[in-house]
């Protein structure tokens, strides 16, 4: 029986995560925890999260997490969501900076400013809402495991007023418009992360996580 955990580090959506990932995977052992050895003894792993960059990166200290979710992220099949996704770069531009886990090359951005200092922003740009809040399309990249059964250019659902920006264009396996185009997921060895809430996203979402938890880590 497959062992899944999600990571708990006091932030993020665990319950909705662990709801949807028994709804997909009802025979499945889903574990919401913060335990070392259980995180380590799981064969997939979910890290997910909301909130602000400073503020996650506190509480995984905190929770002395940090080593875990690094060898979580070399080892096994492991799922990154929204903030889940933004800390796995090295660096936030968020409260006037922050250092993050460093697993990718690349930055986190303000959307308030790529959108103010795009030369091409039209008055439908202009007027975008920050936070992007609700349904938005990510079209694929690259073929993923985690793509099956859906169709690129499928409605996810986000909250978010940052975006990722790897510095190897190769990470990117889904990108989505909201004044410019940005990595909305990325992908590399066993580690899959995406911007949106697979666990708010309807159908498409459900057979994201459905997908995650049948996959060995490998493309």
């Amino acid at each position: 029986m497959s062992l899944i955990a999600i990571i708990d580090y006091g932030m993020g959506n665990l319950r909705s995560v662990s709801q949807a990932l028994h709804h997909v995977a009802p025979d499945a052992t889903i574990e919401v925890t913060s335990d070392r050895q259980s995180i380590l003894n799981a064969e997939r792993v979910v890290f997910p999260g909301q909130g602000a960059a400073r503020d996650c990166m506190r509480a995984l200290q905190q929770h002395e997490l940090i080593d875990v979710v690094l060898e979580a992220a070399r080892s096994k099949p492991f799922l990154g969501i929204c903030m889940g996704m933004q800390v796995l770069m090295e660096h936030s531009e968020e409260n006037d900076g922050v250092d993050c886990l460093g697993i990718y090359a690349g930055g986190v951005h303000q959307f308030a400013n790529v959108i103010q200092q795009n030369e091409n922003a039209t008055p439908s740009t202009e007027r975008l809402k920050i936070p992007q809040m609700g349904w938005n399309q990510i079209v694929y990249k690259t073929d993923h495991p985690l793509w099956q059964g859906i169709p690129s250019g499928s409605r996810f659902y986000f909250v978010h007023s940052y975006y990722v920006q790897p510095d190897d264009d190769s990470l990117i396996t889904g990108e989505t418009e909201y004044g410019i185009a940005y990595a909305s997921a990325i992908a590399r060895d066993n580690v899959f992360a995406i911007q949106a809430h697979p666990e708010k996203s309807a159908d498409d979402g459900l057979q994201l996580l459905k997908n995650f938890t049948t996959w060995n880590g490998m493309l």
